[in-house]
């Protein structure tokens, strides 16, 4: 008798462990880099792990806070996640240049077009600033150091004919802080990137602290050629408090990048669920109104072969 309570105790364990094991060995798990709590990234990416987790069966996905795109790299570099927000910082990357010179990080790969980040001239009111050529021995917010905006920034003040070291006082401030900058009256400008209508410029325009500036036609341009992922943009008049005629300027791209060793039709399944519920981000978003299959064709590094497999069903790619 005791021998056979033995067996069904033991058959009993086995299958209590069976089961919660197996569980976990079927789950795949998704890590999605996003960017600080504060932005867009963060509450998107969160919105995404919902969506996936809720409409993918076997899958469970989270959002973790970062740094932003490099870190987000770093992190898909490392196997710490599987898909990430990138700004179009992910083109030097996976080519090697700049930052990533002779580091290409060949195992990115795209999963899908999100929405544009428009590069934001600001001066402060009352600064006599016109040109990029007027930044001359000015203080100007760039972003933390090594990022995007920053390198973005010393491309166009190089552009303009200005040594970024030498002709600029550069600030290497984020954008709460470039706000607080603008109000104390301690920095004359700044290179702002972001969605239209970021809430940087948002608040700074709304307290009539700055002035949105254009870009000329001829930095555009040779920004444009030195940078394929770039574009150029106009801010349509009244997009910002005191914004009376449009801005012209230029943007990039926002992807959602994904690791090229994730399973393709994972890939593929996530894919379609998002946009399929597109609505959810929007709800959460409105920013991501602009995320269409058709974009897809703005991307310059590879697709995953899952991704791809979904807009081919679509008919956007041969």
């Amino acid at each position: 008798m005791k021998k056979f309570l033995s067996y069904i105790l033991a058959a009993f364990f086995l299958y209590v462990l069976s089961v919660s094991s197996g569980a976990a060995w079927g789950t795949e798990f998704i890590n999605v880099a996003t960017g600080p709590t504060g932005g867009t990234y963060y509450p998107v990416g969160a919105a995404m792990a919902t969506i996936w987790t809720e409409q993918l069966e076997g899958v469970k996905a989270s959002a973790q806070s970062t740094g932003g795109t490099m870190n987000n790299i770093q992190l898909l570099a490392d196997n710490e996640a599987e898909t990430a927000f990138a700004d179009g910082l992910y083109f030097d990357a996976y080519n090697g240049l700049k930052n990533y010179e002779s580091k290409p990080q060949t195992f990115l790969r795209a999963m899908a077009s999100l929405y544009p980040e428009a590069i934001h001239f600001l001066v402060a009111k009352g600064s006599g600033i016109q040109t990029l050529q007027d930044l001359k021995g000015k203080r100007v917010s760039v972003g933390a150091v090594g990022g995007s905006t920053m390198l973005t920034a010393h491309q166009l003040f190089r552009l303009a004919g200005l040594d970024p070291q030498k002709d600029v006082i550069s600030e290497n401030l984020g954008h709460a802080d470039t706000v607080a900058a603008f109000s104390d009256k301690r920095i004359d400008a700044s290179i702002t990137i972001g969605a239209i209508g970021i809430a940087s410029v948002v608040e700074t325009t709304t307290l009539g602290l700055v002035d949105i500036l254009d870009f000329s036609e001829d930095v555009i341009t040779k920004i444009c050629e030195e940078t394929p992922y770039f574009a150029p943009l106009t801010l349509e008049a009244g997009t910002y408090k005191g914004q009376d005629k449009p801005v012209k300027t230029f943007s990039s791209p926002n992807i959602l990048a994904v690791h090229e060793k994730v399973d393709a039709d994972l890939v593929y399944n996530m894919t379609k669920a998002l946009f399929e519920h597109k609505a959810d981000l929007v709800a959460v978003s409105a920013r991501m109104e602009a995320m269409k299959p058709e974009a897809i064709s703005t991307v310059r590094i590879p697709l995953h072969p899952g991704a791809e497999k979904y807009y081919k069903e679509l008919g956007l790619l041969p």
